[in-house]
């Protein structure tokens, strides 16, 4: 037992290593295994992908997020061959897949419904694309071996689709989907089936194997935290274009536009007039409130020019006691609203001119003194580095 879990803990610490470090899209030497050069696709009057460019590495695990009908579904069908563009090119490996059948090419997807053979059982299941590769038997059979001891359902080797529950059928579809060992692995909304708490699971699961294998895994999801958990880098889609592509922290952290500010998570946003651009500190006003704003975040407008502060709820403070007088960054206002999620409390509070910020606060005792409750006049306030200014 001593040298299982000593081999767990090195190998769970060589994959920290990796994962602190691994940045190829920063290495200008690296040479992308997917490149997506001004692809379009249209049907017919309609343009579901407008000129995407995009390039993802070896052993990344790439998310593309967004919301239905932006295009990211459409984009990595086009990578399976189930869809060919409408003009620009797709190479993977330095391959162009113009007219590349989807059979040739060394990808295979998961599919959101599993589509498992509900007349197999889960070894012929996961040997069926090997048995039409002509595999030899031996060979097939050391491989779906392989693959149950990958996904831990050993045991359920001659169980129907119909015997299991949905996290073992989840975990079916990624092991014949990995059998024939495809250089990219595409997950469509691979998890969405799944309930709230095994999906969180799954999701570790996912990242763990991926880098076990040293693949290139793509996955679509509409889920912010899906995304935000499984990947290297994201790329957030809207109407058929890229708005962002970044890792997950500066896609939450420092988002582009109002846009990806908006749909990454919660956010308060504040519209504002800048009165001063110091460096990389901004003065702002606003309309919200008679407190002088400040932003340690560069301007790209001039002085009266409109901004934007997007700040994330976890970011302000919240206090039934005023903060002392010329204090900046200070919103009054009384409790609309409040939400109890046992490890958070949501607050919305209810300003004068009647915007509402919502504010998050953790729950780090068991007893609180004298709790913030419904029509408290309470002040929120936040550091100039908590915000983002914005102007798109």
């Amino acid at each position: 037992m001593g040298e299982v879990m000593a081999a767990d803990k090195a190998r769970k610490e060589t994959i920290g290593a990796v994962r602190r470090t691994f940045a190829p899209w920063k290495d200008p030497t690296q040479t992308p295994l997917i490149r997506f050069e001004n692809v379009v696709k249209r049907f017919g009057d309609f343009t579901a992908v407008n000129n995407v460019s995009l390039d993802i590495y070896e052993r990344e695990f790439f998310a593309l997020l967004g919301p239905s009908g932006c295009g990211k579904t459409t984009l990595m069908r086009m990578l399976a061959g189930f869809e060919e563009p409408s003009s620009g090119r797709l190479t993977l490996a330095g391959e162009d897949l113009a007219g590349v059948p989807p059979y040739r090419r060394p990808v295979n997807m998961m599919f959101q419904s599993y589509a498992l053979f509900p007349h197999m059982n889960v070894a012929d299941n996961i040997a069926f694309g090997l048995k039409q590769d002509k595999m030899p038997k031996a060979d097939i059979d050391a491989r779906v071996e392989e693959m149950l001891t990958l996904v831990k359902l050993e045991k359920f080797a001659k169980r129907k689709p119909h015997q299991l529950s949905g996290g073992q059928r989840q975990r079916v579809a990624l092991a014949r989907s990995l059998a024939k060992r495809p250089k990219v692995l595409l997950l469509d909304e691979p998890l969405g089936a799944l309930d709230k708490k095994l999906r969180e699971e799954t999701q570790f699961e996912l990242m763990d194997l991926q880098m076990d294998l040293g693949m290139t895994f793509l996955i679509v999801t509409h889920d912010q935290e899906e995304a935000m958990t499984v990947a290297d880098r994201i790329a957030v889609m809207n109407h058929g274009v890229l708005v962002q592509v970044d890792p997950p922290a500066e896609i939450y952290e420092q988002p582009a536009t109002r846009y990806i500010a908006d749909f990454i998570g919660e956010v308060n946003l504040i519209e504002s007039t800048v009165t001063a651009c110091e460096g990389e500190v901004t003065r702002l006003t606003s309309e919200i409130t008679t407190s002088p704003l400040t932003v340690a975040h560069p301007c790209e407008v001039a002085a009266g020019g409109n901004a934007c502060i997007a700040i994330r709820p976890e970011k302000l403070r919240i206090s039934l006691d005023p903060p002392p007088e010329g204090s900046e960054n200070v919103f009054a206002g009384e409790i609309w609203d409040i939400g109890y999620l046992g490890d958070l409390n949501i607050y919305h509070v209810e300003l004068a001119c009647g915007q509402r910020l919502k504010v998050s606060q953790p729950n780090l005792s068991r007893r609180v003194a004298r709790p913030i409750s419904w029509d408290d006049k309470v002040w929120v306030t936040f550091d100039p580095d908590a915000g983002v200014l914005l102007t798109r």
